[in-house]
């Protein structure tokens, strides 16, 4: 491919960073056999903090992808051993299912078909601008659930549960869940420590402040009704940790 193929400036690091639900960083594969053009796309994607692995044909994707576990793929349909096509049915093969975004010379409708119809989720032609592919792969991720967004980010994502800080919706599979101003801002603090324990007197520090009088009871009552909100007739996603407090975590 030719190096010409991505254009401009790398994203700035002032937007809102997404994170896998662990808090760790995202893992991107980027597969092409133009050396120049991976050292772009991997210096575009370190700015939003991700950790990224590079491959030049398709066995060495295969390799890498077996290993590396991406969350999501850039992946050239033209390469010098294997097809893109081929890369990607084998990596489903295998039982990895992160969200794949295509590479395409400008005009070919039929590799752009092809590669849906593989399986792909997405595709950019060539010439492509590298804040264009970045906010394509920031879209795969949001809709795989691959990841939760940071405290800059006004919609936080735990597994299917999804809420928005600057509308106060939230939902879970896509049903609306209705909840209190306390229901809310306690799911909040919780969505934004996921797979972590939080204490009670944390929650309570957090959600009803120092001056508040009450005691720890009131924490296990309002984790109650939010469990009867969000997990009633769901796997759970809110668990109690005996003697430590609790968290939200991804159903699984």
């Amino acid at each position: 491919m030719n190096s010409r193929a991505a254009t401009g400036a790398a994203p700035s690091q002032t937007r809102s960073l997404l994170r896998r639900a662990d808090g760790s960083s995202i893992r991107v594969l980027v597969v092409d056999d133009e050396a120049t053009l991976t050292d772009l796309l991997s210096m575009a994607l370190h700015y939003e903090d991700w950790e990224v692995k590079t491959a030049s044909n398709g066995q060495q994707a295969l390799a890498i992808s077996r290993e590396f576990k991406p969350d999501v793929v850039v992946l050239d349909i033209m390469l010098p051993d294997i097809d893109g096509l081929q890369v990607l049915s084998r990596m489903r093969a295998d039982g990895n299912e992160a969200p794949v975004l295509f590479l395409t010379a400008k005009d070919s409708l039929d590799d752009r078909i092809a590669g849906l119809t593989a399986g792909g989720d997405d595709y950019v032609t060539k010439p492509f601008s590298l804040e264009e592919l970045v906010a394509r792969l920031r879209g795969l991720l949001r809709r795989s659930r691959a990841a939760v967004a940071d405290q800059n980010d006004p919609v936080l994502i735990v597994g299917d549960l999804v809420l928005d800080e600057d509308s106060y919706e939230v939902h879970r599979d896509g049903d609306p869940i209705q909840l209190t101003a306390t229901e809310f801002e306690l799911l909040r603090f919780l969505m934004r420590n996921p797979r972590r324990v939080l204490s009670k007197t944390q929650i309570l520090d957090r959600v009803w402040s120092y001056d508040f009088g009450g005691s720890s009871s009131v924490v296990e009552l309002y984790i109650s009704y939010l469990r009867k909100k969000i997990d009633s007739g769901r796997t759970p996603m809110i668990h109690t940790v005996r003697g430590a407090g609790y968290m939200v975590k991804a159903a699984t």
